[in-house]
């Protein structure tokens, strides 16, 4: 938007003491543990403290491209994929915004189909397996047709030595895991999940590296959002944790 601040705040008072805290920022400049992190300095100075208990870290340098840029991974999160399917397999073509809540009774539920020795996987595992496995069913696409699983993940910790904790740039990746819509569909949920957890596995310190060189080679190529899932997990960033001194969030989106 022309003339947007980069980043913006507002705050609603409600009648009965409560409030709405919304922010907006540009994504260039932080990701959502970034933004967090700000604002819990912000909750933190708004209950008396001099600064944050975090100081915030800029040093974008430390994911520089190397000095020779090489790919050395596979990274299908960026290959050109054309539409077979005149667009129905678009996630910007048609589909509607709904908002889906899982509780412990329904993520019990699912579990049930999963066998022995994956029942130790997360939430957003079991979540993100069954929703994309959902999906695609109901796109019906050609059984022969890619379709790609894109997780963004974090990556603070997985270089050496991590990245500082008041980094609060954008350090995540996205790790895409390739497989065919009639396989996706016609196997049971625990295909979907050992395929959720190999996209996050398969995030190293190298992995990364090599696909900040290729964003420097490929002068940044956009993600296919053809046959794409994409999932971002937000529950790790903490941002019901954050208090401006009136206690913890109630709700957050």
């Amino acid at each position: 938007m022309l003339n947007c601040p980069l980043l913006l705040v507002q705050v609603t008072r409600l009648k009965f003491s409560s409030f709405i805290f919304a922010l907006r920022f540009n994504h260039v400049m932080t990701d959502g543990i970034g933004i967090v992190q700000f604002m819990n300095g912000m909750g933190e100075m708004a209950q008396g403290a001099t600064a944050p208990s975090i100081l915030p870290v800029w040093q974008r340098e430390l994911l520089n491209a190397r000095d020779q840029p090489r790919v050395t991974c596979t990274h299908y999160e960026f290959d050109e994929v054309a539409d077979t399917n005149g667009g129905l397999s678009n996630a910007s073509n048609g589909m509607a915004c709904c908002s889906f809540f899982f509780g412990s009774t329904q993520i019990s539920t699912i579990r049930k189909f999963i066998p022995h020795y994956l029942q130790i996987c997360s939430r957003s595992e079991i979540l993100t397996a069954c929703i994309w496995r959902c999906q695609t069913i109901a796109l019906q696409l050609n059984p022969d047709d890619d379709v790609r699983l894109i997780y963004i993940v974090n990556v603070r910790d997985r270089f050496c030595p991590p990245l500082p904790a008041g980094y609060y740039g954008n350090a995540i990746v996205a790790s895409a895991i390739l497989t065919t819509a009639g396989k996706l569909c016609q196997n049971p949920i625990e295909y979907a999940l050992e395929l959720v957890k190999t996209a996050k596995a398969n995030v190293s310190e190298e992995n990364a590296r090599s696909l900040i060189d290729l964003m420097v080679i490929k002068s940044r190529p956009r993600l296919p959002m053809v046959r794409s899932y994409i999932v971002s997990d937000l529950t790790s960033v903490r941002s019901r944790d954050v208090n401006f001194g009136w206690g913890k969030a109630v709700y957050g989106g």
